[in-house]
């Protein structure tokens, strides 16, 4: 048997977390919260799983003309809290420009100075899609239950990440440098979401540019080329750092329906997050479900009555 046929993945919470613990070092995360930014530079900052490697591929392919000779989109839309931890030099010249960056902090903990795109996505779907991102990565198939996975996570009563980050972004939603938009919109709408992405980041969207970002961002192009967009540079941390077997399926792309937590969240599961909703959300902002919420934040851009 060879080492690498002798690691596995972890079968627990408990193995993860144990495992995991050395992945992100603080003073890595420290290093990206206080990146100097420039005024044109663009952070693509939505919660984890609500369209970030998305955002990070059509603004790419708008900065370079559909520039496709990377390895991880991440290497040329560098991650802020993890790039000192990979070795990557956020100071480094990119492709194109504008600078491009990619985080998943809210408004209060990300660098300031730049230009901001965050997409907002339903918490049901986001609970979904990461437990599907992580399982086969960072614990073992069948080994722990989506309802494990929630109670560990979006569930817990000090773990409030995913609404402070909506609140954050939403209270700045007005101001000139933020661009708020919902996934569920990107999704119906992608052309309206190139062009005003585009018209944000200050890029003239030729014709000849706008059919290469559309066909580049699309869900079709995207999957055919999902080795791009794996997480490449953070898988092969998280198998030096944690002894995770190589190989690991960490593909960010995949079909990403809208409602899929219809299919696979536990009623019980979905009543607890709309309990939260009702106790974060509603009180401060007056949208007594995300599907209200969401109504707000259409055709790329945020409405208001």
């Amino acid at each position: 048997m060879t080492a690498a046929q002798s690691l596995r993945r972890p079968t627990s919470l408990a193995e993860i977390k144990e495992r995991t613990k050395g992945m992100g070092t603080e003073e890595g995360r420290a290093y990206g919260r206080n990146f100097p930014l420039q005024p044109s530079d663009v952070v693509i900052t939505p919660y984890g799983k609500s369209g970030t490697t998305w955002l990070q591929q059509i603004v790419h392919g708008l900065r370079t003309r559909g520039d496709m000779e990377f390895d991880d989109i991440s290497r040329v839309v560098p991650w802020l809290e993890t790039s000192y931890d990979l070795g990557i030099d956020l100071h480094a010249p990119q492709r194109g420009h504008p600078r491009a960056f990619k985080s998943h902090l809210n408004w209060h903990d990300v660098p300031k100075g730049g230009r901001y795109i965050v997409s907002v996505r339903n918490p049901k779907d986001v609970l979904v899609s990461g437990f599907r991102f992580a399982e086969g990565w960072f614990f073992e198939p069948g080994s722990i239950s989506i309802e494990e996975h929630a109670r560990d996570g979006m569930l817990k009563p000090d773990n409030r990440g995913y609404w402070k980050h909506l609140l954050s972004w939403w209270e700045v939603r007005q101001q000139e440098n933020v661009l708020l938009l919902s996934y569920e919109a990107m999704r119906r709408d992608l052309d309206t979401t190139v062009r005003t992405v585009a018209d944000f980041v200050d890029i003239a969207l030729d014709d000849e540019l706008y059919a290469i970002v559309m066909r580049q961002s699309s869900l079709d192009f995207m999957l055919r080329h999902k080795d791009k967009f794996d997480d490449k540079l953070m898988r092969e941390h998280s198998e030096r750092v944690a002894g995770l077997p190589p190989g690991s399926d960490s593909a960010k792309v995949r079909v990403g329906k809208v409602g899929q937590h219809y299919d696979e969240l536990p009623q019980s599961i979905s009543d607890e997050l709309d309990a939260i909703w009702r106790e974060e959300i509603t009180p401060v902002l007056g949208f007594a479900s995300y599907e209200d919420f969401a109504a707000q934040v259409v055709n790329g851009g945020v409405h208001f009555a």
